[in-house]
């Protein structure tokens, strides 16, 4: 699938929308809307939101970073957010295109290392992130302790 990928606000209406399918996806898997520890993203503290596009111009996956100032796991970090990709870009090599491009943005703002959690209820996106290289490291941050979460870390060569 060609894809482009496109730096956008948080606001963005193409970003909310993908947010909100995200979050409704989520909410079924888990059963409840209480899933996620920590502080909420919002366009205060994730700078970077990518969104990518199909060939007919639709906004197909999602994702941002968001800066981190989390002593154990180093300077220069930054949490991958909000990453998602609607059901008919599964596969297709949308996602890949897109985390790449976060990996791209990352490494130009100096960023060493991205940091993601996901959720026990998504084997998929842990196949996805093993797969791209991200590793399982100890919760961090507002995860310890949660019986719902993984992390996962990947190294960058800036």
């Amino acid at each position: 699938m060609v894809v482009t990928i496109h730096r956008v606000d948080w606001g963005h209406p193409d970003a909310e929308r993908l947010r909100a399918a995200q979050r409704a996806e989520l909410d079924a898997r888990y059963g409840s809307d209480d899933h996620e520890p920590g502080i909420i993203p919002s366009g205060d503290d994730v700078p970077v939101f990518l969104i990518a596009r199909g060939a007919d111009g639709d906004a197909i996956v999602c994702g941002g970073l968001r800066p981190l100032d989390e002593p154990v796991l180093g300077d220069a970090v930054a949490e991958i957010k909000r990453m998602y990709a609607a059901p008919e870009a599964r596969g297709t090599g949308a996602a890949t295109a897109l985390l790449r491009g976060l990996e791209d943005e990352a490494r130009a703002l100096g960023i060493r290392r991205l940091v993601l959690e996901t959720g026990t209820g998504q084997p998929d996106a842990v196949r996805f992130y093993t797969r791209e290289g991200y590793a399982s490291i100890p919760l961090y941050g507002h995860y310890v302790g949660s019986e719902l979460s993984l992390c996962f870390a990947k190294d960058l060569t800036v």
